[in-house]
């Protein structure tokens, strides 16, 4: 599967309630995401999605279209090799996750590394609000 796309996730809104809900939870209440009416005023024309908000989306994402590992007892998120923040995702927009695997790689007997790129688009629009080179820890047995 190195070098073939393994997914695309369904839709996902990003309305204003889970972008103040993320704005409480990480304490950035930059008014370009919680206030409408300032945002209203800036060249987006309304309040924005905070990045790392439409990356931590990657999660559900990638559980609903990442194949299986046979044996597999456990994944953890290993990191970024890369994310690039491409385009504001507006709030009421929908966006999904394009998943690429870019690397498998055998750390031990026990251990996978998969490398995937992850293209988040924003349903409508040209540009993806973001690319990543996400990696993941498998465990076996």
């Amino acid at each position: 599967m190195v070098g073939k796309e393994v997914g695309v996730s369904r839709w996902i809104e990003v309305d204003q309630k889970r972008i103040d809900q993320f704005a409480d939870v990480t304490e950035d209440w930059q008014f370009i995401h919680v206030n409408p009416e300032a945002a209203a005023k800036t060249p987006f024309g309304s309040t924005i999605a905070h990045g790392f908000l439409t990356m931590s989306l990657m999660v559900p994402m990638s559980y609903e279209v990442l194949p299986g590992i046979k044996g597999r007892t456990m994944g953890v998120n290993y990191g970024l090799d890369k994310l690039r923040f491409l385009a504001p995702v507006k709030s009421g927009k929908r966006v999904r996750g394009r998943f690429v695997l870019k690397e498998f790689t055998r750390k031990s007997p026990t251990q996978v590394l998969l490398k995937h790129e992850v293209t988040v688009e924003i349903e409508g629009e040209d540009k993806p609000a973001l690319i990543a080179e996400w990696l993941g820890m498998s465990f076996i047995g």
